[in-house]
């Protein structure tokens, strides 16, 4: 179902919607960057936190089931979500500005663009917090979950646990995609929000179910992607030719999974 539906937005966003039809009035409207409903959010995520913290070691030892290990579909399953996580989300985002630019698409350029840059800014915020956490991942022992050490992430990618990059880039590219298609189509939060952030947890699960991240680890980066998401969405639509915008349009980075920043591709400013 996640499937069809990246598809079927990637299509319908760039069907007969051309540049000349979007007007700048359509494209950008003064949006706050910070809002006080902000503050009620990060105090839910920061209570969440708190909450699932000390039952990090009760998630990942009933995940370890031998009986649900062994279980082929939920083994594929963790697999899939891990992959659409980190680097799916990346991948799709840069196909959506892909074909928007060549359609002349700019909602569809705007959506492609702004997910890859709250899922690269999110990532590079979750990447210092592992490095400086230094907190051991569960498999490297399963009944301690308060295992940090300041630091300790430079010198050994076990201990990159605190938070979950992999949920991180899922939950910065599903708040993008859901504040951009509310944008649109208001009445598609009802769906896409939904659909999207459900596939962003259950990317957080197959990190618990795969032994590398606990459970706060996910709701950890779960947090930081949402918020980036969030004022990358606010901040690119209410300045037109962004520093951010134009930036990343310059650099074409990618970031995958054990191999750092690449070069991905060089794009000119948009017409």
């Amino acid at each position: 179902m996640l499937k069809n539906s990246l598809i079927a937005l990637l299509f319908s966003l760039t069907l007969g919607t051309s540049v000349q039809g979007q007007t700048t009035d359509t494209l950008y409207a003064p949006k706050p960057v910070l809002k006080g409903a902000d503050a009620l959010l990060i105090v839910g995520f920061v209570a969440a936190v708190a909450a699932v913290s000390p039952a990090d070691k009760y998630f990942t030892q009933r995940l370890q089931d031998p009986a649900r290990q062994s279980n082929k579909y939920f083994h594929t399953g963790a697999t899939f979500f891990r992959l659409l996580g980190d680097p799916g989300s990346l991948v799709v985002g840069g196909l959506t500005y892909a074909v928007g630019r060549a359609r002349g698409s700019r909602r569809a350029e705007d959506i492609g663009l702004h997910s890859v840059e709250s899922i690269l800014l999110s990532g590079a915020i979750t990447g210092a917090t592992k490095v400086i956490a230094g907190r051991a991942r569960p498999y490297k022992d399963t009944a301690n979950s308060r295992n940090f050490g300041l630091m300790r992430g430079f010198r050994n990618g076990d201990y990159e646990s605190f938070p979950s990059g992999h949920t991180t880039a899922a939950f910065a590219f599903a708040s993008i995609i859901s504040a951009e298609t509310s944008h649109w189509w208001p009445n598609s939060r009802w769906v896409i929000g939904p659909i999207f952030y459900g596939g962003a947890a259950l990317t957080g699960v197959s990190r618990i179910y795969n032994q590398a991240h606990w459970a706060s680890d996910v709701v950890t980066g779960a947090a930081i992607g949402t918020l980036t998401g969030i004022k990358v969405y606010r901040y690119t639509h209410s300045h037109p030719n962004n520093r951010v915008d134009k930036y990343f349009l310059r650099a074409g980075v990618q970031m995958s999974p054990g191999t750092g920043w690449m070069p991905l591709l060089s794009v000119g400013p948009r017409q």
